[in-house]
């Protein structure tokens, strides 16, 4: 599913109005439809229904709900401001039917505002403001939306919440930004759905499809996507029936530390679970029989280190390699890592402090093979490419990183991001906050270094690899509940999220 600027999605109802025989009125009304049911299946009629509209298309969409809701005996009330006198033809149409109906609870403010007093049984439909705003709200609609937030009432919000932008928020004023409990979104979501500091303000989110123009939809360039299941299926690779374990490669695990063991036997057990055909672990000694006894599908190979990563390995036998969980931040391991890199010709993914090396060692950031996976939390980017304000500067800067390294960034969190080299972004719709636990990072390393090795381009294999990541979360989480879940119930959870994403369950 493709994520829109604003302006495409304005665009794209411009399309479908020149292009689909259909009004843009009419569009408004099928807009107005959808909201009010999905309005009614929440709330009965013993709540009242007060509804805030500004002067443009996003108030037109509130004040037709406003008829409609009246129209199924809902108590209901219109606050339509209209402070220069200037409404859209699609918001003056909607008023005039609902004078027509003989409408007498509605209010149109043009300078001052006497608010009416909001209760915990009332709702607030907030068609203030929609995708168009571009700066932040100031004055007397700042004033409405503090006292609208200080209320007890349920906010629902039409498209966004009013104050809030579309993309970058990084010059708003959040006190002076609708908080709503939903958001019931037009056919597509806005970027800014998918920042963590933005779920207070949007609450829940549901997309209403109101019929835009599938071809515009299938024209239009998008930088940001969200991956749908349908896409990653498509990506698995069917298996011969002569298939044998040297056609699904070999590769190559560097991970683990002394009281570090753990991480290494996580990411081998998903490596295995994710299809590879041989895995060879490159562990300290000290963690040779921990491994070898917990994995015992996995070769172990010893480092000449007791304790630590310290010498490279030849890898002319390898598929892909791995590097990363639990091995410690040791100067000897960077070294090691950094001279492992020079001219590795075979994909490589880099996670944890393989990751950290880089952000002590950033004059070696331009040794890093073309086309490196690297899986950093917010905190690892961070350490990077330097502190981040927001979520949106966030990406950007690790769009920018991808970029200039030519290398495939997985930014883990919720709405995990998948950033390619030539600029697009594929938020990942899988998984769940009982995720949030130690060792869920080494489980992804695994789970992409099996890809990785069985032939499946960077791309396919960051893409197919978070999304049944999130997957065998939501099984775990499904089965022992998303405060006890483990890294290692993600990892069990693996052959059943692989059989529901075949469609063999």
């Amino acid at each position: 599913m493709k994520i829109l600027s604003c302006l495409q999605q304005k665009e794209a109802d411009a399309y479908t109005v020149a292009h689909e025989s259909i009004l843009s009125i009419n569009l408004m009304e099928k807009a107005a439809t959808l909201l009010t049911e999905e309005i009614c299946k929440r709330f009965d009629k013993s709540h009242r229904m007060v509804v805030f509209a500004g002067a443009g298309n996003n108030g037109g969409d509130a004040v037709a709900v406003a008829r409609m809701l009246h129209q199924r005996d809902y108590p209901v009330e219109v606050y339509l401001f209209n402070v220069t006198g200037v409404l859209s033809d699609n918001c003056l149409t909607n008023i005039r039917r609902l004078q027509q109906m003989g409408f007498m609870a509605y209010h149109e403010i043009s300078s001052k505002f006497d608010p009416p007093k909001l209760g915990s049984n009332d709702v607030v439909i907030d068609g203030l403001f929609g995708s168009g705003l571009n700066k932040p709200l100031s004055g007397g609609f700042a004033s409405v939306v503090k006292y609208i937030n200080a209320s007890q009432s349920k906010v629902v919000s039409i498209d966004l919440p009013s104050g809030l932008m579309g993309e970058d928020n990084s010059y708003n004023i959040r006190n002076n930004i609708i908080k709503a409990d939903v958001t019931l979104s037009i056919q597509l979501p806005k970027l800014s759905f998918f920042f963590a500091e933005n779920q207070e303000l949007i609450g829940e989110w549901k997309l209403l499809d109101i019929g835009i123009s599938k071809e515009f939809l299938s024209k239009v360039q998008a930088d940001y996507e969200i991956t749908e299941a349908e896409e990653v299926r498509a990506m698995i690779k069917p298996r011969n029936r002569f298939a044998h374990k040297g056609m699904f490669g070999h590769g190559l695990l560097i991970a683990g530390s002394y009281g570090m063991a753990g991480a290494s036997v996580l990411a081998a057990k998903a490596a295995l679970r994710s299809g590879i055909g041989l895995l060879t672990v490159h562990v300290p000694v000290c963690n040779h029989t921990i491994v070898q006894t917990s994995v015992p599908e996995a070769l172990v190979q010893d480092d000449v280190q007791e304790r630590y990563f310290a010498e490279p390995v030849d890898l002319d036998s390898y598929q892909a390699v791995a590097i990363g969980p639990g091995l410690g931040q040791e100067e000897d391991t960077a070294l090691a890592t950094i001279e492992q890199l020079k001219e590795c010709a075979v994909p490589v993914v880099l996670d944890a402090d393989a990751l950290n090396v880089f952000s002590t060692h950033r004059n070696h950031l331009n040794d890093l093979p073309k086309n490196v996976i690297l899986t950093p939390h917010v905190k690892e980017l961070e350490r990077i490419v330097g502190r981040c304000s927001n979520s949106f500067e966030r990406l950007s800067k690790a769009k920018d990183l991808a970029d200039y390294l030519q290398c495939y960034i997985v930014l883990k969190g919720a709405w995990t991001a998948v950033i390619t080299p030539d600029g697009k972004c594929f938020f990942n719709p899988t998984g769940n906050p009982g995720m949030a636990t130690g060792g869920s990072g080494d489980v992804l390393t695994g789970i992409l270094l099996g890809l990785l090795a069985q032939g499946y381009t960077p791309e396919e294999a960051c893409r197919l690899g978070v999304y049944v990541h999130g997957l065998a979360g939501d099984v775990a989480a499904h089965r022992m509940g998303e405060i006890s879940m483990t890294a290692s119930d993600i990892s069990y959870a693996l052959p059943e999220a692989w059989k529901l994403l075949m469609g063999t369950k």
